[in-house]
Formats: structure tokens, C-alpha cells, sequence
């Protein structure tokens, strides 16, 4: 499906049924690569064991479609938002105002997106929060934790966290992420 020269919106996209997941990436419709068992396994975990320490109005989902702009919509690994005034059963996307964290699982074939584009993307629309999650030793997960500078408009790094995962924002969290892969 070749996109015109100035790109699909997301509008015009619509309902569409595609045989694969995407993203609009510049207005061009971009297959998503399937992931492999540690991204799936880390990505579910990570939201099960962040979801119980949510606190209302704040809740957590995983993929669910985030419009930056009408040429770019993307799908997080995970989201930290704030429900407040939501419907998010009848939404199509999750609207930025209520976005406080976007995490990404790096697989190779996503590494350049997740540390580069996404980040830039993210920061550029306003979203206070990014944890990027990478492979490392033994397959415990390593997450990257950067907050927005909104006088630069980029994400600065706070933190990497190796063997636990312990931070203030959103919300106070506490994970040992070897058990993130656990069987």
C-alpha cells in the first residue's frame, strides 16, 4: 500500500483492518516486527506488576495507539495515563493530555526506533516520562529511565535500573526485574 507523497493521516486510515500490527511512521503505514518471547514476556509482566501500584485516577495499559500527530501514530509497550475524564472502551487513541509515562521493550529489530525516534517523538509531544527497557545479562530486563526537560523539549536520563527497578513517577514503584522472566 503505497502511501501519496504527503503521507496517510491517521484519519484517513480509519477502521482499516491490516493482516499485521503497524504504525504511522511520516504518514507511511509501517509494519510492526513480531516479537520474540522476552519482549512479550517483559512487556506483560512489567504492566501486571506496575498496574497494582497505580493509584486512581492513574491507570496502566499496554499497547494502545498514541496520536502525536495526524502522520504519526504509534503503540507504546506500555502506558501510564491519567484516566480522568477518560472512556478509554469507546476511544480509538489515548489522548497525549493524559500520557505520564510511554515504556518501550527493545528487540533488535526495534532498537533504533526505541532509542532514537520514539524517545524524540515522546519528548516532542509532552510526555513527562520514558522507560526504555533493554536485554541484559541473563535476560534481566535493564530499564532506562528519562524524564522531559521542557525547556529543551528532550528527554534527560534519570537512572538505569539493574536487578531493581525503584522510582518516585508516576507513582512509587518497587520491581525485582529478574522476576519480570521468571518462569
Amino acid at each position: 500500500m503505497n502511501a501519496p507523497a504527503r503521507g496517510w493521516t491517521g484519519e484517513e486510515i480509519g477502521d482499516t483492518e491490516f493482516p499485521f500490527n503497524w504504525e504511522l511512521v511520516d504518514g507511511v503505514i509501517t509494519p510492526v516486527p513480531l516479537n520474540d518471547w522476552w519482549h512479550d514476556r517483559v512487556r506483560d509482566s512489567l504492566a501486571t506488576a506496575v498496574r497494582p501500584r497505580a493509584v486512581r485516577p492513574l491507570s496502566v495499559i499496554g499497547p494502545v495507539t498514541l496520536a502525536l500527530d495526524p502522520g504519526n501514530w504509534v503503540r507504546p509497550d506500555m502506558t501510564v495515563y491519567d484516566a480522568s475524564g477518560l472512556d478509554v472502551r469507546t476511544a480509538d487513541t489515548l489522548p497525549l493530555r493524559s500520557v505520564l509515562l510511554a515504556v518501550e521493550v527493545v528487540v533488535p529489530a526495534t532498537r533504533s526506533t526505541d532509542r532514537f525516534r520514539k524517545p524524540a517523538q515522546y519528548a516532542g509531544t509532552g510526555v513527562p516520562s520514558y522507560w526504555r527497557v533493554e536485554r541484559g545479562e541473563d535476560d534481566v530486563p535493564v530499564v532506562h529511565e528519562f524524564r522531559l526537560d521542557p525547556e529543551q523539549g528532550v528527554y534527560l536520563p534519570v537512572t538505569v535500573h539493574e536487578g531493581l527497578l525503584r522510582t518516585e513517577l508516576p507513582f512509587p514503584v518497587e520491581i525485582d526485574l529478574k522476576q519480570l522472566v521468571e518462569l
